[in-house]
């Protein structure tokens, strides 16, 4: 592919891309971007600010810059979009009021350390300088959470409670991951005497940090948390449109939701019938399973095997047949995760893929055996043809692409509907035949749609359906759909319930976005008829990059250079 020259716009993005990696650290390491991994950022009110003026900046500027050529146009348009919500949620408080049990700073302050290198003396002290910033970065999240309290945004009472719980295991003294992280650097061969005595007085200070904020949450939130989850129907339009990257209608999709429920635990049934007998409940069917050698695994070493085997095969076969993946691509690294939350989930690679794209399984205290049959789907979620392939593809893409639409461009309805289609496409080209798999992923897809559900049903108040309870959705409700609908421990299914009430409308953004993805491809389906290539398809929507849906379907409707 000829390489592109820079256009106004891409300088736009570029100086964008370097202003808000100096402010955000933290996101830059997790898009790649090197440079700043021993810093973090400023999350005080003035913080925020400084961060929410680069964003006007930029707008101001793309709003007298040329459009040189339809990759322009996307540009334009997708910066427009993430930049001018990103100011909106920044102007509700949003920013401020930050705290949720999976994706606010609270997690991302210690998460960023799963991705930095470890295998040298100079990212150890990389690490070291984190960690001695970590106190300042706490107290200026804390201002931004007492200046929102005085505004009356403080986060539902649940969300405070177990975020102390969060805060409070990364505060313990011994068991710390601040402290573990410090003394597997001293344990190492490449970490001097000295540095492996820094390290172990950051991590202290660090975990020290971490019980200042769960005093603080106690004390000076919790009493100001309100038990009411919902936020109400114009605080959730706009975290919909955020992260489905486009405008849709609640209430349709609401109902659209429980259609879904509805049609999926028909088929469900029918696979239940194969593997159970014709009267057997989802219990019977998956006691059966748990009976099957094949379908256990021992161990977390046995897991990472698996893993790493399962996405070792997709990518072999996919390659040359459905999709074209990039040499550095295909590699991926399967990881257990140093947390013990129960989620999975994907790390991009660095802007070289030094760094490669890697899965993570986080596994909680306690699991010892493993059902592959339930999570078969989840690797091509987060593998290949999934995150990997689509974030990988577009770091990847740097003779087209401004650093911007690689590594900073992101909104969820693109990213996990794509993923969310990628698990649906392995069903369409074979790979979840077998009754065990296919259960896996209509397992997988009943949990999506009744994130749906819940998720506005519960934020915008609606009423529930008689069967769950009738009246106003609320969180016991939900509760009872989930355990009827989701074969899933209550643990991980308590974690999902409290990050749907904590995070409105992230939780949708997964089936909604492959709902638009799906339609997409119909709508050129139908355009090209027989001439219709659904390689060449794939491939030209995964080489734009990660763009709003409603950018991304008017590109695939334009010229084919965008």
């Amino acid at each position: 592919m000829t390489l592109r020259p820079p256009s106004a716009i891409d300088l736009i993005a570029e100086q964008f891309s370097a202003d808000f990696a100096e402010l955000n650290p933290v996101e830059a390491t997790f898009a790649g971007l090197a440079g700043h991994d021993h810093q973090l950022g400023d999350y005080s009110p003035d913080g925020l600010a400084a961060t929410a003026e680069v964003h006007r900046r930029a707008l101001r500027e793309l709003a007298q810059a040329p459009v040189a050529d339809p990759t322009d146009q996307v540009t334009l348009a997708a910066m427009q979009d993430r930049l001018g919500l990103a100011v909106e949620l920044y102007e509700s408080g949003a920013w401020h009021a930050d705290l949720n049990v999976i994706a606010s700073p609270v997690q991302t302050l210690r998460e960023v350390f799963d991705v930095m290198p470890t295998d040298t003396a100079d990212a150890w002290g990389d690490i070291a300088a984190r960690l001695r910033l970590i106190p300042q970065a706490l107290s200026g999240y804390q201002a931004a959470l007492r200046q929102a309290a005085a505004r009356g945004q403080v986060a539902a009472r649940r969300q405070v409670e177990e975020c102390i719980v969060q805060a409070a295991e990364l505060a313990q003294p011994d068991t710390s991951f601040f402290v573990t992280l410090a003394a597997t650097g001293a344990a190492g061969e490449v970490v001097p005497t000295a540095l492996s005595h820094d390290l172990a007085v950051a991590a202290g200070q660090a975990a020290a940090a971490y019980g200042e904020l769960a005093q603080f949450l106690g004390a000076e939130l919790l009493p100001a948390a309100d038990v009411e989850d919902a936020v109400g129907r114009d605080r959730y339009r706009l975290h919909s449109r955020s992260f489905v990257g486009a405008e849709v209608d609640l209430d349709e999709t609401y109902a659209w939701g429980l259609s879904e429920l509805e049609r999926l635990t028909t088929e469900r049934r029918a696979i239940v019938a194969q593997l159970a007998g014709s009267e057997a409940s989802l219990a019977d069917a998956v006691a059966v399973l748990d009976h099957d050698p094949r379908q256990v695994l021992h161990g977390t070493d046995a897991l990472q095997r698996w893993m790493q085997e399962t996405s070792d095969a997709a990518i072999e076969a996919l390659d040359g047949s459905h999709f074209s993946i990039p040499e550095p691509l295909k590699t991926l690294e399967c990881r257990i995760a140093p947390t013990e939350s129960g989620a999975i989930y994907y790390t991009g690679p660095s802007d070289d893929f030094s760094r490669p794209g890697r899965m993570w399984w986080s596994v909680p205290t306690g699991v010892t055996t493993f059902a592959p049959w339930r999570e078969k789907t989840t690797v091509y979620h987060e593998g290949v043809p999934g995150h990997h392939l689509q974030i990988g593809q577009s770091v990847y893409n740097t003779d087209q692409l401004n650093t911007w639409r690689r590594l900073l461009s992101w909104s969820s309805g693109h990213g996990e509907g794509w993923a969310l289609y990628a698990e649906t496409l392995m069903t369409e080209f074979g790979f979840m035949d077998a009754p065990a798999d296919r259960l896996g992923y209509l397992d997988s897809q009943l949990l999506r749609a009744a994130r749906v559900v819940v998720d506005i049903g519960v934020h915008l108040k609606l009423s529930a359906p008689a069967v769950w309870g009738g009246g106003r959705w609320d969180a016991d409700k939900a509760w009872r759909l989930l355990r009827a609908t989701v074969s899933m421990d209550d643990a991980s299914l308590r974690f999902e319930l409290n990050r749907y009430l904590g995070w409105p409308g992230q939780a949708p953004s997964y089936l909604v976005g492959q709902r638009l993805w799906q339609q997409a491809r119909a709508e050129a389906q139908a355009e090209q008829g027989s001439e219709f290539d659904l390689a060449a398809w794939h491939n030209r929507a995964l080489h734009l990059g990660s763009v709003p849906l409603q950018v991304l379907q008017q590109a695939l409707r334009g010229d084919s250079a965008a």
